[in-house]
C-alpha cells in the first residue's frame, strides 16, 4: 500500500480538476463521481472549473450504507462480508456510478477519514478507490495515507481520485 505526502493546496487541487475537464472535454467525455469519505469534495473541485457542465454528468455522496445501496446498487452481501471501505464495494460504486449516470467514466472512493472510525485492520486514513470505464475492466486500489487530520486525509483523497480520471 502505497504511502502519500501532505495534503495539497486548494490551488493545486483545482489545477488538478481543470487538467481532468481539459483531458475529458477534448475527448467528449462525460464523468461522474461516486463519493462516501470525500462527501462530494472531488465534484465540487471538478464543477469549480468554467465549462466542467459538459463533462460532469453528476456526483453521488453515498456515507451511508443505505445510500450505497440505494443510490448505486451496491449489495448488501459486499457490504457485510468485505465492508463499506473495502476495494470490492469501492468497485461496486464506480460501477454502480457508470450505471446510474451517462459517464464513461467513474471514480469512487469509500474510507475513514477520523478522528475515529479506524482499527487496526483498517486505520485512519484507508481509502479505497474504484475507476470504471465503460467497457474496461474496473480497477481498484487501497492506500492508507498518513493521519493527517480529517481534512487533510479528504484532500489527499481527492487529489487521488482526480489523478485516477487523469490515468485512462
Amino acid at each position: 500500500m502505497p504511502k502519500a505526502a501532505s495534503a495539497p493546496t486548494l490551488e493545486s487541487l483545482i489545477a488538478q480538476a481543470q487538467k481532468v475537464i481539459e483531458s475529458y472535454s477534448a475527448a467528449g467525455q462525460m464523468v461522474a463521481t461516486a463519493e462516501s469519505c470525500t462527501g462530494g469534495l472531488i465534484a465540487s473541485l471538478l464543477t469549480e472549473i468554467a465549462g466542467s457542465s459538459a463533462v460532469v454528468d453528476r456526483g453521488f455522496v453515498t456515507y451511508s450504507n443505505e445510500a450505497k445501496r440505494e443510490m448505486l446498487g451496491v449489495s448488501e452481501q459486499d457490504l457485510i462480508n468485505h465492508g463499506a471501505v473495502s476495494e470490492e464495494v469501492a468497485a461496486a460504486m464506480a460501477l454502480g456510478a457508470l450505471q446510474h449516470s451517462n459517464a464513461s467514466a467513474a471514480v469512487s472512493v469509500t474510507g475513514i477519514a477520523g478522528p475515529g472510525g479506524g482499527t487496526a485492520a483498517k486505520p485512519v486514513g484507508t481509502v479505497c478507490f474504484g475507476f470504471a470505464l465503460s467497457n474496461s475492466p474496473t480497477r481498484t486500489e487501497k492506500i492508507v495515507f498518513p493521519d493527517t487530520g480529517r481534512s487533510g486525509i479528504r484532500c489527499v483523497t481527492a487529489a487521488h481520485a482526480l489523478q485516477l480520471l487523469l490515468s485512462r
